[in-house]
C-alpha cells in the first residue's frame, strides 16, 4: 500500500524550508477540502470530475501524497473510460485516504 505522506519527498519538493513545507501542505490541504465532496458529486460531468482528480493527484504528487495520488489516478482513469462502478468504488477510498493523509498534517 503507498505511502501516506512521503516527508522524504515533501523535503526534497521544498528544499528543506519548513516554513515552505507548512505552506505547501496548507494549500493542499485546502485543495483536499475543496476537490474529494466534488469527485463524488453525480451531478458533475465524468469529464469534469475526471479533470479535478487528476487535479488532486498533480497536488498529491508534489507533497508526496503517493495513496491520495494514486487513487485519484486510478478515479481519473475510471471516469475517462467510462467505468461508472469502478469510479463509485473508488470514491470512499480515496475520501478515507484524504482524511488520513489530513491527519498527519
Amino acid at each position: 500500500m503507498e505511502t501516506l505522506l512521503d516527508r522524504a519527498h515533501l523535503d526534497r519538493q521544498t528544499f528543506g524550508d519548513a516554513d515552505l513545507a507548512r505552506e505547501v501542505l496548507g494549500l493542499f490541504s485546502e485543495q483536499c477540502e475543496r476537490l474529494t465532496p466534488k469527485l463524488a458529486d453525480p451531478d458533475l460531468a465524468p469529464g469534469t470530475r475526471a479533470d479535478l482528480a487528476h487535479t488532486l493527484k498533480g497536488s498529491a504528487l508534489g507533497v508526496g501524497a503517493a495513496r491520495v495520488a494514486a487513487l485519484a489516478g486510478q478515479l481519473e482513469a475510471a471516469l475517462r473510460t467510462g467505468e461508472g462502478g469502478t469510479a463509485r468504488s473508488l470514491e470512499p477510498a480515496l475520501a478515507q485516504a484524504v482524511r488520513e493523509t489530513l491527519a498527519l498534517l
